[in-house]
């Protein structure tokens, strides 16, 4: 009984949780069980995860007269933080609008390092992510940033800002969102656990959501089976020793 009220909880607390994920949660609290019995009892109690929904709605306007770049990011073996950021753009639904969200994920650890949220789709709302990616971590020259071939990303200003940084530009190819697949997963995750759960009666109110689930959730506790079934912030503090900047911001 124990066991399956531990269960129930975080099911409740994780609704987009598989089996799998209820399983690692288990055994990172000290519990000694099989996954193949966590599928069972999730089944009997009715507690697997909620069926997803799909998109219906576009942020790439690709066709412009602006540069567009090679994928260099697909052939890269990632072996440590900085080597590969990706970035992307969603809408959120509010109760009289849509306003939009830009991102910019670490790809070796998916930690989350920038974000805006904005009524726009101008380039200020990429820029803002960017720049809040770049004060966290201060990367060195040679770090790769792969996004779509949006105008936002494809921008003079953008382009510009990752230029003076010594960041190499990488974009997916034509009508293929598979050459971003992080990103994308990171917006399925975003979609599922935080935005279909929630009505955001304005954008004061979705900044702040969207902020903590980001900050707290996202980063430092949610489960990542690429990680190893741990959080991308305990993953990275598992890594060497991070720059003094990230110590004094972790």
């Amino acid at each position: 009984m124990d066991l399956r009220s531990q269960m129930q909880r975080i099911a409740l607390r994780w609704p987009a949780y598989g089996y799998r994920r209820v399983h690692a949660e288990l055994l990172r609290q000290g519990w000694t069980i099989n996954h193949k019995r966590v599928l069972r009892l999730l089944r009997v109690d009715n507690l697997l995860c909620v069926r997803r929904r799909k998109f219906l709605l576009g942020t790439t306007d690709s066709k412009h007269g602006l540069p567009i770049y090679p994928n260099v990011a697909a052939g890269m073996v990632l072996s440590n933080i900085n080597q590969l950021w990706v970035a992307d753009i969603t809408y959120i639904r509010l109760q009289w609008e849509f306003v939009y969200l830009a991102v910019v994920l670490d790809a070796f650890s998916r930690r989350c390092l920038g974000w805006a949220l904005r009524r726009s789709l101008e380039s200020a709302l990429v820029l803002e992510a960017l720049r809040m990616a770049l004060m966290r971590r201060r990367p060195r020259p040679g770090l790769v940033h792969h996004s779509d071939r949006g105008i936002q990303y494809a921008s003079r200003d953008y382009t510009a800002q990752l230029e003076q940084h010594g960041i190499r530009i990488s974009m997916s190819r034509l009508a293929t969102p598979y050459d971003n697949a992080r990103a994308e997963s990171f917006m399925k995750t975003l979609k599922y656990e935080e935005v279909y759960r929630t009505e955001y009666r304005d954008l004061e109110e979705a900044r702040a959501l969207i902020k903590q689930f980001l900050e707290k959730v996202y980063n430092q506790q949610r489960l990542h089976s690429a990680l190893g079934y741990r959080p991308p912030l305990e993953f990275e503090r598992s890594l060497r020793p991070l720059p003094d900047l990230e110590k004094r911001r972790a």
